[in-house]
């Protein structure tokens, strides 16, 4: 399907069954809509339909892609080596959230299939797709544990899938009645840090206010978006993936899972602004943005603040984006993410399949290694 509105809402988000808010339809539609992913910005929609007879039993959201932009999952070096021995890396397909490094399910099916039989079909045909159309590999990314263990059992051409490990940083409530509750749990010297940091923003008496979509204005969305592309222009040297038509959209389509943090200075200007998602047990910090450079706002902003609204509201875990091991002297743990990937190349097939492995034990290590640097007290403290 070359476009998420080719499948109704209904059956896609009743087939997706997920809490996980970027795998509603209106998500992914926003992205379409808006013109952010689309075949001139590298992400052309070839999203996958599974039938029985005349019903649709299984979706997955796939794209062309034609660089390796906005995945969060890198295989540059991958396209590099192909560039060097003069074979295109380039169309591949991607089973993945566009811009969105968040673990949650690729494939929407229905409760009565077989997921194991589902992954082996959906694996045989993309293997079909990649050797017609000239596809050099597929990927599937940010697998739930579920479908990474079914995907990575399918075979194509007698070959089980290749699978990459990753990490990120995760924090978990552990119903902290309060931020200081939560500070409570930790070392007391990492307790301090983290009080000395927040306190660096006092003399600029900033207020900081979550606002839900369904409150929210179009001043309030410009504010956002100039914030968003100002930061994204100092850190990226471009506008950033993703425009306010984008931004605008999931508002109206989907209020109950958007929240804007607004902040003030005491003019009531606004100089920084952060996106939030949420469902009904994560929060999902995404993107965030400021107009002046103040020592310790990005912190605030974007993990201090979304802590205390976790434990405010109940949510089970917070999700502040993809990498960033300076996360875990504030708390937030390493976990596991989970990819599989098919090379049609036999022989670019067996050296990444080498990489991978290597990769893996070397990610199992800087796991343990953080974890070690955890700031929380141990239970005999």
């Amino acid at each position: 399907m070359e476009s998420i509105d080719a499948v109704s809402p209904k059956i896609w988000d009743r087939l997706m069954g997920d809490n996980n808010p970027f795998n509603n339809h209106a998500y992914l539609a926003a992205l379409e809509r808006s013109g952010c992913v689309c075949q001139r910005t590298g992400w052309k929609p070839l999203h996958l339909v599974v039938y029985h007879l005349t019903d649709i039993v299984a979706v997955m959201p796939l794209y062309i892609k034609s660089h390796s932009y906005g995945e969060y999952i890198f295989d540059w070096a991958w396209a590099e080596a192909y560039e060097r021995h003069q074979i295109p890396y380039y169309p591949k397909l991607v089973s993945a959230i566009p811009f969105t490094p968040v673990t949650g399910k690729r494939i929407g099916i229905a409760a009565d299939m077989p997921l194991q039989i589902v992954c082996d079909a959906i694996t045989q045909v993309l293997g079909d797709i990649s050797i017609e159309n000239g596809f050099s590999s597929w990927h599937c990314l940010f697998l739930p544990k579920a479908q990474f263990s079914s995907m990575s059992q399918a075979h194509t051409a007698d070959n089980a899938c290749l699978t990459r490990l990753s990490t990120q940083f995760h924090w978990h409530n552990r119903d902290y009645k309060d931020f200081d509750g939560f500070l409570m749990s930790l070392t007391s010297r990492k307790r301090k840090d983290i009080n000395k940091e927040r306190a660096k923003l006092a003399p600029h008496k900033l207020s900081f206010e979550f606002v839900a979509a369904s409150d929210t204005t179009a001043a309030m969305w410009q504010s956002f978006y100039a914030c968003y592309r100002q930061t994204y222009a100092k850190r990226s040297g471009h506008a950033g993936y993703l425009n306010l038509a984008f931004f605008e959209s999931i508002a109206n389509t989907m209020p109950d899972n958007v929240l804007l943090l607004l902040v003030q200075d005491t003019q009531g200007q606004v100089i920084a602004s952060a996106l939030y998602f949420k469902s009904t047990t994560h929060l999902y910090g995404r993107y965030w943005g400021s107009l002046v450079d103040i020592d310790g706002l990005h912190f605030e902003a974007c993990y201090y603040q979304g802590i205390e609204y976790c434990i405010t509201e109940k949510l089970q875990v917070f999700d502040a984006g993809a990498q960033g091991e300076h996360k875990v002297a504030r708390g937030f743990e390493p976990i596991a993410t989970y990819s599989t990937h098919e090379i049609t190349h036999s022989e670019f097939r067996s050296a990444i399949e080498s990489f991978t492995l290597q990769e893996a034990d070397n990610i199992k290590s800087y796991m343990q290694q953080l974890t070690s640097k955890l700031p929380y007290r141990q239970a005999a403290d």
